[in-house]
């Protein structure tokens, strides 16, 4: 029978934040690995799901959407009982909203910049340079173990995931608070089973 819920995920790219997020959420799912490096998202097939030619992907309840960070929220929403996303009337709800477009709209064109070399001016992008990008986090988790806090929530996988692809690919040096971070994420239960569909 198929499930309510298809994530197309290519195995070491950024979807496999979608992955982690969806064995959070415990929720069944079925799994569409796509062969990233060998041109399957440039497939009609593929495009067919996503014509921008990018993971993560998913299909729930027939609805289809893309993007990491639309995705996160998405889902959070739709599995309240997981308890991974704030109440709207949550007092924490503007916190992660912040947070969770935080990735795609400051965290990781900063990181692109740095990794790149590339030189832009400030005033022209609407991020900031890498050293206040990272300086942003670790003051949020001066406050508590997670981004909202203690308590953990889905926003934590897409920052916490950008920060652990900086440290395994070695472009961030030693940094406590950030690997103390990345640490607990990396010793959820849910972390170790998206890890073992990755290969």
């Amino acid at each position: 029978m198929m499930s309510d819920l298809i994530v197309w995920h290519g195995p070491n790219t950024r979807s496999t934040g979608t992955v982690w997020l969806v064995e959070e959420l415990g929720a069944p799912y079925e799994l569409r690995k796509v062969d990233v490096f060998g041109g399957a998202t440039r497939e009609p097939d593929f495009l067919a799901v996503n014509p921008a030619g990018k993971v993560p992907a998913i299909r729930h309840k027939n609805k289809t959407l893309t993007e990491m960070a639309a995705i996160s929220l998405y889902l959070a929403d739709a599995f309240p009982e997981a308890g991974l996303a704030p109440a709207i009337d949550d007092p924490l709800r503007g916190d992660y909203l912040y947070w969770s477009v935080f990735r795609p709209g400051v965290l990781e064109p900063a990181i692109i910049t740095k990794s790149q070399g590339l030189e832009l001016d400030p005033r022209m992008v609407g991020w900031g340079d890498w050293e206040t990008v990272l300086s942003l986090v670790e003051r949020q988790l001066a406050s508590g173990d997670y981004i909202l806090g203690d308590n953990f929530s889905a926003a934590d996988i897409l920052i916490g995931g950008a920060l652990g692809w900086l440290k395994h690919f070695k472009l961030m040096g030693e940094n406590s608070s950030i690997d103390r971070y990345i640490d607990r994420l990396h010793a959820r239960p849910a972390y170790a089973r998206m890890q073992a569909a990755n290969t």
